[in-house]
């Protein structure tokens, strides 16, 4: 594969100009009328802005609502947890009409706070959305992940860390209850060691921001930070979505992820979308969504 990545910082801001932080109700559209939605609900008990998220319920009222999580990407310094929705539209409307709520998180940036903020707070959002599924209407039972580039980064760790209780991922350095059924993993990054660019020694690199230091002078950061070094046998099943042309996410992230998960015999799915960049509507297909279809069926009925 050519070595195109090197203009990973160029593509990282594109991605962040083009998908930018949105105004409050700017999505509403997106959803089905009927939809209830509860906004900007703080899960930190505190004031902080990227200490809250959006849930949405489907219009067809029920009980309770199995739940997908919503995280969002921009290189981990930029965008809001309504970011993504506009290029992924007919994805959440499928979501809406098959009866999931859906949560979009914040996490907070890589500019204010370093790794490990953004797990943390993945973590604590989904720990309240849990104890407080009830008055939501969530089972909490039934937990799938979606995120997009950093957010895939992002709900990977999440998902295969969650049982290897790494205290240093939760606020409170307890192991949270919560369980991740199926993950929806959009051209995260999966291993900083062999991110294509992680070299560049731009400070403003996106890697050496969210890890305060250059991946190649602090491997050991690097490899906590990633995803695949967590990966075993008791990891919930994966569908990995990547571009073929990505040239801030180089695609052998994916194929190693799902390699790795293929041998300790994780479920997983990989799908290579042919001629596709980083981002955009060539990820918002029908064949994608019939395989994100599938595994909501197998995984959580």
């Amino acid at each position: 594969m050519k070595k195109i990545f090197p203009c990973i910082i160029i593509l990282f801001y594109i991605f962040v100009n083009n998908a930018s932080a949105q105004s409050p109700n700017s999505k509403a559209d997106i959803f089905p009328k009927g939809t209830t939605i509860y906004e900007n609900i703080p899960y930190a008990n505190d004031t902080l802005k990227k200490h809250q998220l959006d849930i949405y319920l489907p219009p067809v009222k029920k009980l309770s609502y199995p739940l997908i999580v919503w995280i969002h990407g921009g290189a981990w310094m930029s965008n809001d947890k309504r970011a993504d929705m506009d290029y992924m539209a007919n994805t959440v409307k499928l979501f809406m009409d098959k009866g999931y709520a859906l949560a979009s998180i914040d996490y907070r940036h890589s500019t204010t706070a370093p790794f490990p903020a953004q797990i943390q707070d993945c973590n604590q959002a989904i720990e309240f959305l849990y104890e407080n599924a009830a008055q939501y209407s969530i089972d909490d039972s039934k937990i799938a992940l979606i995120g997009f580039s950093a957010g895939g980064h992002l709900a990977s760790l999440l998902a295969l860390s969650n049982n290897n209780h790494i205290k240093a991922f939760y606020p409170r350095g307890s192991t949270p209850k919560f369980k991740i059924s199926v993950v929806f993993d959009f051209y995260g990054p999966s291993d900083l060691l062999t991110l294509k660019g992680n070299d560049n020694k731009d400070p403003k690199n996106p890697v050496t921001l969210l890890l305060g230091a250059m991946a190649t002078e602090r491997p050991d950061l690097a490899k906590r930070a990633s995803p695949i070094y967590y990966v075993d046998k008791g990891d919930p099943p994966f569908l990995i979505v990547q571009g073929e042309k990505d040239q801030s996410v180089n695609p052998e992230q994916s194929v190693s992820l799902s390699d790795k998960l293929k041998k300790v015999g994780v479920k997983n799915e990989l799908i290579i979308v042919p001629g596709a960049p980083h981002y955009g509507v060539m990820f918002d297909t029908e064949s994608i969504r019939i395989s994100i279809r599938e595994f909501l069926d197998q995984y959580m009925k």
